[in-house]
């Protein structure tokens, strides 16, 4: 019984993981988002906390563990390898996988590109 409820487990856990899409996009503020309603002059910056992925126009809003995986993707960014105190410049393109939940991604793993 205990090796049934194993395999059930590991198949439901791989079968959720296997419904991951991949989102590649543009990452936002979305505090400054939610004030200006537009995307331009929005880049996610190192004192972001909450994000949103713009895909060609349509905009997701990540769930709280995105935004905590988001917050630390942020800080290990490339430009600020040499120097951690640097703030991060330009728009910040992120490659978000996981599972759309309406305007919500559902996120299991993201890359700053």
């Amino acid at each position: 019984m205990r090796k049934l409820m194993t395999a059930f487990a590991l198949a439901t856990v791989f079968s959720g993981l296997a419904l991951a899409e991949n989102y590649t996009g543009k990452l936002l503020d979305s505090a400054c988002y939610d004030q200006n309603k537009t995307a331009k002059a929005c880049d996610a910056t190192a004192a972001s906390t909450t994000f949103l992925i713009d895909v060609n126009g349509k905009v997701y809003r990540l769930d709280e563990a995105g935004n905590s995986k988001a917050v630390q993707a942020m800080k290990g960014r490339a430009d600020r390898a040499e120097n951690p105190n640097k703030p991060a410049t330009g728009a910040v393109n992120a490659k978000v996988s996981g599972v759309a939940d309406g305007e919500t991604i559902k996120v299991d793993l993201i890359e700053i590109q």
